[in-house]
């Protein structure tokens, strides 16, 4: 009897590697992104170009999926040099005391083929939230020309800056605010590993 429950163990844990892989993130077909609301009439645009990340899942079952994620705050990008200086100081994210923002995830689902939910801990200026990322894709693996397997999709969610304790504003003199408190995150992702 405890020979069988040993090899019952043994091809769970067989079958448990074989489902679940290691994927490599490849930079240079990803992005981090992020939009806000402008002076109410509008949304400025963003994005992170220093991060790193890992994740092991299997392309069939979102719900396998285990990733972590390190950007580097001071690589903030929003086309305009002043407005990226002011991010950068302490009334937003304040890099020279919380360089970076991880996320690191609990726990995943399926809720369809290519299509689930990606639950962990968001840290932002040392203040930590859990946070909720809408998967859409990863479940086509590619065979490339260079010998490797690729897979790729989106993960979005929306917090609020505010819980981060991200909080400068202004007022308005027609009402309104000058930066939003809902910002939209968007992460377009795309990993690799051999074939």
């Amino acid at each position: 009897m405890k020979s069988i429950r040993l090899i019952l163990l043994a091809l769970v844990v067989s079958a448990s590697s074989v489902l679940a892989q290691d994927w490599s993130l490849d930079n240079s077909h990803s992005s981090v992104n992020f939009a806000v609301s402008h002076l109410v009439v509008s949304k400025t645009r963003g994005e992170f170009k220093d991060y790193t990340g890992t994740a092991s899942f299997n392309p069939a079952d979102l719900s396998s999926v285990k990733a972590n994620f390190t950007v580097q705050v001071g690589s903030v990008d929003t086309r305009d040099e002043k407005r990226d200086g002011h991010l950068k100081s302490a009334d937003f994210f304040d890099v020279e005391k919380f360089p970076t923002m991880t996320f690191v995830s609990k726990s995943a689902k399926q809720t369809a083929p290519g299509k689930g939910t990606l639950t962990g801990d968001l840290t932002i200026r040392g203040v930590t939230k859990e946070v909720t990322f809408m998967l859409d894709g990863f479940n086509s693996e590619i065979a490339t020309p260079w010998g490797s397997k690729v897979v790729g999709g989106k993960a979005t969610t929306t917090i609020n800056r505010q819980d981060f304790g991200v909080s400068w504003n202004k007022t308005l003199d027609a009402g309104g605010v000058v930066v939003g408190d809902e910002v939209e995150i968007t992460l377009e992702l795309e990993f690799n590993r051999p074939a």
